[in-house]
């Protein structure tokens, strides 16, 4: 009987958890406790409770500017290791294949961790002229295709800590310099839906990335095509924007459902 109590009480516990977390999530700017408790249902005693759990094993963090809870680093990087497991990887692998297959060129899905771009999966081209890099590697986000197209969809508050973290580091003479350079360009990249690495991080390397979004519009990752500008310009790139929206919400699909 007792062995049974505390494996209701620690499955009790557990829902709590899952039930905060996923109302998190699912918020675009985060819950306070009193909205956290609300959208679970939960006496607010008991979401503080559970909320500083979470806070202590660093699945979620706390904005102190408006005392809201948001997801943590940890619980970004969890979310990239399932987008990038073998359930899921197969089916998304397949779509990166024919992708690259039509196109010629590497493509590759990214998540955004810290001021780094996570790649999730990739598919290299043929070519003997291309750059090599596994699942599991990781790129600055402030000169890469994939990482200016998920800064550009960060919340603002959460936006301004990771400009102050960017080191911005310079790669060649188009890598974008100064924090002003690089909001201007995620303001641009917000207005056309759309962005572009154009020799940023290596000389003679172009791309082009296209967001893949959740059931509630979401940007959660990015598709990029990448492929030196001898094989593709910047303008070729481009043209190739929708076939890779499709592609981006057939991965959607395959990971979250019918939108």
């Amino acid at each position: 009987m007792k062995a049974e109590a505390e494996g209701a009480a620690a499955g009790s516990a557990m829902s709590k958890a899952l039930a905060l977390l996923e109302a998190i999530s699912n918020s675009a700017q985060g819950l306070n406790l009193t909205d956290a408790a609300a959208a679970t249902g939960m006496p607010k005693q008991t979401a503080h409770r559970v909320l500083r759990q979470l806070l202590e094993l660093d699945l979620l963090g706390r904005d102190p500017a408006t005392d809201r809870y948001l997801c943590s680093q940890r619980m970004r990087r969890l979310s990239a290791a399932v987008l990038g497991s073998v359930g899921s990887e197969a089916y998304s692998r397949r779509l990166l294949q024919q992708l690259v297959d039509e196109l010629h060129e590497t493509c590759n899905i990214g998540v955004l961790d810290g001021t780094q771009v996570l790649y999730v999966d990739r598919v290299e081209c043929d070519w003997p002229l291309r750059v090599q890099l596994q699942p599991g590697s990781r790129v600055p986000a402030h000169c890469t295709a994939i990482g200016k197209l998920l800064l550009a969809h960060v919340m603002p508050g959460r936006l301004r800590r990771l400009l102050d973290e960017l080191p911005l580091q310079v790669f060649t003479p188009r890598t974008l310099r100064t924090p002003e350079q690089l909001t201007q360009a995620l303001q641009q990249i917000r207005q056309c839906g759309f962005a572009i690495n154009e020799e940023e991080d290596s000389l003679g390397l172009n791309a082009l990335a296209v967001p893949i979004c959740d059931p509630r519009g979401r940007v959660v990752a990015g598709l990029a095509v990448h492929a030196p500008l001898a094989r593709m310009d910047l303008a070729t790139m481009v043209g190739k924007r929708e076939r890779l929206e499709r592609c981006a919400a057939d991965i959607a699909r395959n990971w979250f459902g019918p939108q």
